[in-house]
């Protein structure tokens, strides 16, 4: 009888574990979805995951979570980042998360015309990685050769887009990722364009960087650019602020004749031909206006302080344009002096 009786226990306590063991398993902590955002630590245990998980209630049971992972020997294959869980998943669906790596992915925007160093800044600030380890990894030799690019630097190559990053990405990743893009966005097409106007990828970059900078008029990128080609065609210096700008220092907003008289390899007042490398990194409008110049034969142009610009073909027209839009003595014109 007492045998009968320990027989009969066993299988209850067998039983009810197994009950439990299938509710802690099978089915999610709770009815009702209430998500948490879980931060999983770089070398994190699996037992610490558990805990993790418990603690927002995302799981009944550490113990079972931890036999599950065991048992699909996931131990060892969590990935760190954060997740977005809610408490109506079952472990198992928790687990394969985690295991896949579905981190939350973060909207970035990075615009048109901003140096390395400035979207090493906004990628800092949106807390997605270490401002200065990016901009340090846009700058080695060896990465930027593993890329595939041949430069001294990523300046120029890094495309501006909207990109989805989690917390805490590698570096690598990021620069990988926006390299990638500008070589989608770099069809074969415009590099056959490249190639019939006797371009290099480089030269292309470069060109379209000052464009970029230049002008936010969508319908004078072309203009913009056929002044520059028609410049360099005819031997004339570029003479554009913006590459002088980009090798001054803290620059405060105020250009001086001091800057411009500044003897640096960036100074087209001082330097024929393009600058040694890109000034910023351009987008899709620019790149495509550097290789498609507008028929027209302006040599300058000046700004009419409303965002737009006069172009001119002769030096007489451009000082008359001078004249008109510009305050007397000051400086906010582009290619205003004669060469």
């Amino acid at each position: 009888m007492k045998q009968l009786l320990a027989f009969a226990g066993a299988l209850v306590v067998i039983g009810a574990v197994a009950a439990y063991g299938h509710r802690a398993l099978d089915l999610p902590a709770q009815e009702v979805e209430v998500h948490h955002v879980v931060e999983v630590p770089e070398g994190a245990s699996f037992k610490q995951v558990a805990s993790l998980l418990a603690k927002d209630g995302l799981i009944l049971s550490p113990f079972w979570f931890r036999l599950l992972g065991k048992v699909q020997d996931a131990e060892r294959k969590v990935r760190p980042g954060e997740y977005d869980l809610h408490t109506g998943m079952r472990p198992a669906e928790i687990l394969d998360i985690l295991v896949k790596g579905r981190v939350i992915q973060y909207s970035v925007l990075v615009p048109e015309g901003l140096t390395a160093l400035q979207i090493s800044k906004v990628l800092g600030e949106a807390g997605i990685v270490e401002s200065a380890g990016l901009a340090r990894l846009a700058s080695d030799a060896g990465f930027v050769k593993s890329l595939g690019v041949e430069a001294p630097t990523l300046e120029g190559y890094l495309f501006p887009d909207t990109y989805y990053f989690p917390r805490k990405a590698k570096a690598e990743d990021i620069l990988k990722a926006m390299v990638s893009r500008f070589r989608q966005v770099y069809t074969p097409e415009l590099q056959a364009r490249a190639e019939a106007l006797r371009m290099t990828e480089r030269q292309v970059l470069i060109l379209a960087s000052i464009i970029e900078k230049e002008t936010g008029q969508d319908d004078e990128r072309p203009l913009v650019s056929a002044v520059f080609h028609n410049r360099l065609r005819v031997g004339l210096p570029l003479q554009s602020d913006p590459t002088v700008i980009y090798d001054i220092p803290n620059f405060d907003g105020n250009l001086t004749r001091a800057h411009l008289a500044r003897r640096t390899p960036f100074n087209t007042y001082m330097n024929p031909g393009l600058p040694p490398g890109p000034i910023a990194n351009p987008g899709g409008k620019s790149i495509r206006a550097a290789l498609n110049p507008a028929p027209v034969k302006y040599l300058y142009f000046v700004s009419r302080n409303d965002g737009t610009h006069q172009f001119s073909a002769t030096i007489e027209e451009h000082n008359r344009a001078v004249e008109r839009y510009q305050l007397k003595g000051s400086r906010k014109a582009s290619l205003r002096k004669a060469s």
